[in-house]
């Protein structure tokens, strides 16, 4: 094996035309960590924020300027290599990943190449009865969804508030998901239909039979009706779309709801929600091979499926973002590389 790769590069925050698909070192692998082949690496919002340098975030919160970074968390592969420490996976093994995020959020986790190095705690086997492009784009949108809506990590703190969040109880309860058929809002449609909840999809015209499809008991589509005049006193709202205008959702809550925002940037009615008796939460996506595992099994049985908008190979990863920039996705888009 050299000591060279192919990976896509950032030498400066920009637009997608700032991916360079070119040699890069290849990432050695530590005593508790293995080192993966990558088959295949899911494309991410965050990918997109941080190639952009996050200037959305406030300027003492954006990322330095250590370049050449290679982006994407999301990845399937094959083990090439296991650290000294590690005997729960050998080379060979079908594996896949959310790699090292948040904690490499500002700096990049390797995925756009063809090895990645990732602590091996973040790693599960690849559920068998499903493609690596497959694989690979679902570690962090259903990660985030696992979170929200199954079992939280509190074992570190919540940047986006005070207390740690908490999953509802979700049987017998009705659930609106909006940007229901985004990467994590599909996931989040399925999940919460698993849990035993009545679950209303929002989302635009053409995905209405896809959300159907994926269990959604009910479909609204945004560019014709307002979600808020239309449902009221329901249990659970999962924003998965984020935008400047969430609060509206308030209104389609019962007292004592919950609206739980993926994306909670720009979300300015928390006044009116302590005076309704409502629960706004969020939480920070972790990686956890230990709830890609339990998740896995999902996927394995087909109770649940992620869906793949577009795939596009490697060396053409500025493609993939632009048409991830497009908007209106299906599911997930996926970068292959072999």
């Amino acid at each position: 094996m050299t000591n060279v790769m192919k990976a896509v590069q950032l030498h400066a925050f920009g637009g997608p035309e700032n991916l360079v698909y070119e040699d890069a070192p290849r990432p050695t692998v530590g005593e508790d960590e293995v080192l993966v082949k990558v088959h295949a690496a899911g494309l991410n919002p965050p990918d997109l924020y941080l190639r952009d340098g996050y200037r959305a975030l406030p300027p003492k919160w954006r990322p330095g300027s250590i370049f050449p970074l290679i982006l994407g968390t999301d990845i399937s592969g094959v083990v090439a290599e296991v650290g000294a420490n590690i005997s729960a996976f050998r080379p060979g093994d079908e594996v896949y990943s959310m790699v090292r995020f948040p904690e490499a959020m500002m700096s990049g986790s390797g995925a756009y190449a063809d090895y990645v190095s990732v602590p091996a705690s973040q790693v599960a086997f690849k559920p068998k009865s499903i493609t690596h492009t497959q694989a690979a784009a679902a570690p962090m949108s259903i990660l985030t969804a696992w979170q929200f809506l199954v079992e939280s990590v509190n074992d570190a703190p919540n940047p986006f508030q005070s207390f740690q969040h908490t999953p509802v109880s979700l049987q017998g309860k009705t659930v609106l998901v909006n940007g229901a058929s985004g990467g994590v809002g599909h996931l989040a449609v399925q999940i919460a239909k698993w849990k035993g909840a009545h679950v209303i999809a929002v989302a635009s015209t053409r995905h209405e039979k896809f959300l159907y499809h994926l269990g959604a008991d009910e479909f609204i589509d945004y560019t014709h009706t307002a979600a808020e005049r239309v449902v009221k006193n329901i249990d659970l709202v999962v924003e998965a779309a984020g935008g400047p205008n969430m609060a509206r959702f308030l209104d389609c809550l019962k007292q004592g709801g919950a609206l739980f925002l993926v994306n909670p940037l720009g979300f300015n009615g928390q006044r009116e929600a302590l005076l309704r008796n409502i629960t706004v939460s969020s939480t920070q996506v972790r990686s956890s091979g230990a709830q890609l595992i339990e998740a896995g099994h999902l996927l394995e049985k087909g109770v649940i499926h992620v869906s793949v908008d577009s795939i596009f190979p490697l060396a053409k990863a500025s493609e993939a973002h632009m048409r991830a920039e497009a908007g209106s996705t299906q599911g997930k888009i996926v970068l292959t590389n072999c």
